[in-house]
This record gives C-alpha cells, structure tokens and sequence, in this order.
C-alpha cells in the first residue's frame, strides 16, 4: 500500500491516504478547465473516509450536485465531489507531494478537450464519463456530500 500525500500552493492544507484509488484519469470537461484554469484536469477517486485533511477547505458548489474544494488562503484547486458518485472524492494529481505515483488510466469528456493541446498518449478515450467509462466508480456508499 503505497501513501499518497499532497498539498496546496501555499502549504495551508494538505491531505493525504493509505489506499490506492479506485480510478484516475485527465478530465478535458469545460468545467474542470475553468476551475483549474488549465487545459486538462488529472483526478483521483478515493472514498471521501480515507481521506485525512489537516487545514480547512473552502467549498463552492460549481454546479447541481457539484462541490469543488479549495484552499482559501492560496486558490489551489484540491477536490471534487458529485451526487453522482456518492461517498467519493476526487482529489487533483497535480496537488500530489510525488507527481509520479500518479498513474493515468484514461481520459474523459475526450470530445469536449481543447484543439491547442497534443494528446499522443495510448490511454482509452472516453467521449464522457458516463458510469462504466472509468476502470472503477465504486466510492463508499455510506457518505454524503
């Protein structure tokens, strides 16, 4: 079981978890584009309890049944949550402490991604991120937003 630990900008927050994740993947959606103000968005779903946060989060809800967190202090991005996959959490790679245990499994919202940005990568390349698109949506049920 490798640890995986990370944090914002300015080191307000940091989290981190013992399990692997269920799933990861480069979201390419035009929500995730404007919350990160970045081309693509590469996520990590974990069930929202093995998650441990030392710092307080702020919340926007972005969307119906969309939270994003976020460090108040610096702006960084570092969660996502859905009423679509309840009792999940999806943490963003790019706050990891070691950028290279993150290990990609597949793009989604492939038809919404950007013209400028050269994918060459042989990852499958899922049109949305409909249920089954991802290897694994399976948070822990128990959790709620």
């Amino acid at each position: 079981m490798l640890e995986r630990t990370g944090t914002c900008l300015c080191g307000a927050i940091r989290w981190r978890t013992a399990v692997s994740p269920f799933w990861s993947a480069h979201c390419h959606c035009a929500s995730c584009r404007r919350a990160t103000g970045a081309p693509v968005a590469s996520f990590m779903g974990f069930g929202k309890s093995a998650v441990h946060w030392n710092g307080q989060r702020q919340f926007y809800r972005s969307s119906p049944g969309v939270t994003r967190g976020f460090c108040a202090s610096c702006g960084t991005p570092l969660s996502y949550m859905s009423t679509r996959w309840p009792g999940e959490i999806h943490l963003y790679a790019a706050t990891l402490d070691d950028p290279s245990v993150f290990r990609p499994e597949a793009h989604v919202h492939w038809s919404e991604r950007v013209p400028y940005l050269t994918v060459t990568d042989d990852l499958p390349k899922h049109a949305d991120s409909s249920p089954g698109a991802l290897p694994s949506q399976q948070g822990e049920k128990n959790d709620s937003l």
